[in-house]
């Protein structure tokens, strides 16, 4: 058989040949993506028939008359690719490398040796045959999406600068700047197709999809990086553009959360909406409306953002993303960034009945917290852990703070009882999780933020803290049961309750290593002395209901030293020494107490002080029934003394 030498023209019935069966096979694309359902597998036969096609015409020297044919091939074969994949593959990017390689070698140049950037370079430069220069361009757009796909946004900046400059050589360039290369997408020509040219994507399409991309993936990165004004621009520059109802509803989401970042929530909340409108499956677009009702202060709105957020989340999971069926490439295809994946976590069912509960029992209203709480507490029941990733995005807290939380709406609620139960579970799931004697230094504030490979090696900081934590949880179980026990009259088994609170608080021994403590304390062991404040004013007012007042005074003593000047120790103290007769330094120190600041809010910092020193929202209930109540009594009769004592 005769070889055929390089640059040879194929025989002509070979390449009608070629050309009707590409032809036949886009028509069949044509027909197939009308039918919907069997869009996608017919997606997958029709890649597979033009890369077969694409293989016997590469199996012979590459020459000009079949080369426009060969790159229309290429172009629609790495359509189906790039089409049928999440994101970009390095296939791809060589199968494009190979067809420029190619055109070289029918011109008789080579550039093996050279990068796909400075490859593109030499061919637009030097291959001037009128024949290769649509083919050529529409090459230059996939190669710009798979650029962007993998946000290149300089290598598809320097592409698009040199295909203007072959379609006009004399063209004056794009100025410089932020939106340099959506002015050059803006600019670029798309190439004429002729009735000759069958291709399964026009290039008009994909140049809309390049330019609607490139708005977006830069508007992301503004917002990331905090420059709101730019990526305000950009984003409502995408939202106008080419994209599926499921993108739009991203990009407005966006906005969204742009507008929300420079103050205007009102704004915020529209785009929501919108999004909500083009795209009632994008869910995200809930968790943020709920978020920005959260700092509005609308709780009604809120509750109800997240209401529906759950009950569309248990009726139907988020589905697979809707597609513009008739766009091989789209805009999905080619925006991925950590940001994006970030503002668009699907929430579980479960962490949105997590956030229902906490937001009920930070707004008092307890019944509905009650209830909320126990639905997620029987979802544990079903293997819940194992289908929820703790991890840092994550709306859900350590499982026991989601038990004292139950605990604590439960007190609230009146049901003591079962407080006392769900406590016990916190109670016996970490009695072997502690040791005997924690030793934290004192003042190591290098240890307030541990480095991540510290924590994931399980090293002896990240084991301390672990302990500390579960010491953390034991003690304010024991709290609340304590506490529990004193609302249902039981006087001596909350005795015990605190008791034993305060006997697991003296595991922890601080020492000092250096010789000038900073007195920065990790902040667990900060918390665990707030339970132990709490505890002995808890303690100390069960004595005093049971007439032991000595007993009383050096628990409400200790909590002084603990925290100077605590309003609700402070008061509990006075009525301690006024009820052992010791009036005259009881009144001294309620005359100290009434002129304090702190004592004309007292009850103000008793109350708020979970918010106020950012304590968690399982000592609330702790924290109010700690409070000092107002007692006309205790201070006519300290009054009456005093002006007894000074008439």
């Amino acid at each position: 058989m005769k070889r055929r030498r390089r640059g040879e023209v194929p025989e002509p019935g070979c390449l009608r040949a070629w050309a009707a069966e590409s032809e036949a096979l886009a028509g069949r694309w044509r027909a197939a993506r009308c039918w919907g359902p069997g869009g996608a597998a017919a997606a997958r036969q029709q890649r597979g028939a033009f890369g077969e096609l694409l293989l016997r015409m590469r199996g012979l020297p590459a020459a000009l008359t079949t080369l426009p044919l060969e790159l229309t091939v290429l172009y629609n074969s790495l359509l189906f690719a790039m089409g049928a994949s999440d994101c970009a593959i390095n296939g791809e990017a060589e199968e494009i490398r190979q067809g420029l390689l190619r055109v070289l070698e029918a011109c008789g140049a080579s550039g093996q040796d050279l990068s796909t950037e400075e490859l593109w370079q030499k061919v637009l430069q030097e291959v001037t045959v009128e024949e290769l220069q649509a083919p050529l361009h529409r090459l230059g757009a996939l190669q710009g999406a798979w650029w962007l796909a993998t946000n290149r946004l300089g290598s598809i900046t320097s592409l698009f600068r040199l295909l203007s400059n072959a379609e006009d050589p004399g063209r004056a360039p794009c100025s410089g700047g932020k939106n340099e290369l959506l002015s050059l997408l803006k600019a670029w020509r798309v190439p004429a197709e002729g009735d000759s040219v069958s291709l399964v994507q026009s290039a008009k399409d994909l140049k809309e999809i390049l330019c609607t991309a490139a708005a977006f993936l830069q508007g992301l990165q503004e917002l990331e990086a905090g420059n709101l004004p730019a990526a305000l621009s950009l984003l409502q520059e995408a939202a106008g553009g080419f994209c599926s109802k499921r993108v739009l509803a991203q990009i407005y989401t966006c906005l969204s959360c742009c507008t929300r970042q420079m103050g205007k929530p009102q704004t915020a909340l529209q785009h929501l909406k919108r999004a909500l409108q083009v795209d009632f499956q994008c869910l995200p677009a809930l968790s943020h409306a709920a978020a920005v009702y959260h700092e509005l202060g609308e709780t009604d709105a809120e509750l109800q953002a997240l209401a529906v957020l759950y009950e569309a989340l248990e009726r139907n999971p988020p589905a697979a993303a809707s597609t513009t069926p008739y766009c091989l490439i789209q805009t999905e295809h080619l925006v991925h960034t950590p940001a994006l994946a970030s503002l668009f976590r699907h929430r579980h069912p479960s962490e949105v009945k997590y956030l229902l509960a906490q937001r009920c029992l930070q707004d008092g209203r307890v019944a509905d917290a009650v209830e909320h709480y126990l639905d997620f507490l029987a979802l544990l029941q079903d293997g819940l852990q194992q289908q929820v990733p703790l991890d840092g995005g994550s709306a859900l807290p350590r499982i026991p703070e989601v038990f004292l939380e139950a605990a604590s709406a439960l007190e609230q609620a009146g049901r003591h009882q079962d407080a006392i139960t769900v406590c016990e579970e916190v109670v016996s799931r970490t009695a072997d999780l502690i040791p005997q004697t924690l030793r934290v230094e004192e003042g190591p504030e290098q240890l307030e933020c541990p480095s991540p490979g510290t924590e994931l090696a399980g090293g002896p900081l990240s084991q301390k803290r672990e302990s500390l934590c579960c010491l953390v949880w034991r003690t304010a179980a024991y709290l609340h049961q304590g506490w529990a026990w004193a609302k249902l009259g039981k006087k001596k088994e909350a005795i015990t309750q605190f008791s034993r609170c305060l006997e697991d608080l003296l595991r922890v021994q601080l020492y000092r290593s250096g010789v000038e403590p900073t007195g920065s304390l990790l902040p667990e062991v900060k918390l665990l002395q707030e339970i132990r404040l709490l505890s002995l004013i808890g303690r100390g007012t069960q004595f005093l209901e049971l007439g032991r007042h000595r007993e009383a005074l050096l628990d409400f003593q200790h909590g002084l030293q603990i925290s100077p000047g605590d309003p609700a120790a402070a008061s509990y103290l006075v009525q301690a020494l006024w009820k052992l007769n010791r009036k005259q330094e009881a009144a001294t120190r309620w005359q100290k107490l009434s002129e304090s600041p702190a004592e004309e809010d007292g009850q103000q910092e008793g109350l708020g002080r979970c918010v106020a020193r950012r304590y968690p929202l399982y000592l609330v209930s702790c924290l109010k029934q700690a409070a000092f109540p107002h007692n006309e009594s205790l201070a006519g009769n300290i009054q009456d003394y005093l002006r007894t004592t000074t008439s």
